[in-house]
């Protein structure tokens, strides 16, 4: 990492308090006493180096911090977006597949009256049928009877004994014009 003027990087910042550390373990004890003594300089200089390092260190990590709060407040938000969304699609699904359960369920309506309805249909017209073909049979038993009876009268004017000459008996007709 760079180092930039009169910031400290964060392992820079550890160094100076490891050496900082080390300065005061090392220092000379004052006799009969917890006191060290330590080289006023080198103190001092370490302390500047952290004085000047550190506000900015600090200022960085805190610019840092309020990114990554950022970044996690604008994930969170897009999170809550897309689950919105999801949210909203699932409905729509559900409603859709809804309507096609009330269109499924509609259309088996429509179908079943339709099949009620075309089968009252076949029985009126087959009802229908059957009474005209009676009618006709009736009228067919009616003229075949008319036809027998017709039959039956010209059988009894066409027998042999009768006064008049069978045509089929003829063996050449005499026709009125011809003579």
């Amino acid at each position: 990492m760079v180092e930039e003027i009169g910031t400290l990087s964060p392992s820079a910042l550890l160094e100076v308090l490891d050496e900082l550390a080390g300065l005061v373990e090392h220092a000379k004890p004052v006799f009969m006493s917890q006191d060290v003594r330590v080289d006023k300089q080198a103190l001092g200089g370490l302390v500047d180096e952290l004085r000047r390092g550190l506000p900015s260190a600090v200022e960085r990590s805190d610019d840092l911090l309020h990114q990554a709060q950022e970044e996690l407040e604008a994930a969170r938000r897009s999170g809550e977006e897309t689950l919105a969304v999801a949210r909203q699609r699932a409905l729509e699904l559900v409603e859709q597949e809804q309507v096609v359960a009330q269109a499924t369920a509609r259309a088996a309506d429509i179908v079943a009256a339709a099949e009620k309805e075309a089968a009252a249909l076949r029985a009126g017209a087959d009802e229908y049928c059957d009474a005209r073909l009676a009618a006709l049979g009736e009228t067919l038993d009616a003229l075949t009877a008319q036809v027998k009876a017709g039959r039956a009268k010209l059988s009894e004017r066409l027998e042999p004994e009768a006064d008049r000459v069978r045509w089929d008996h003829v063996a050449e007709v005499d026709w009125p014009q011809d003579r």
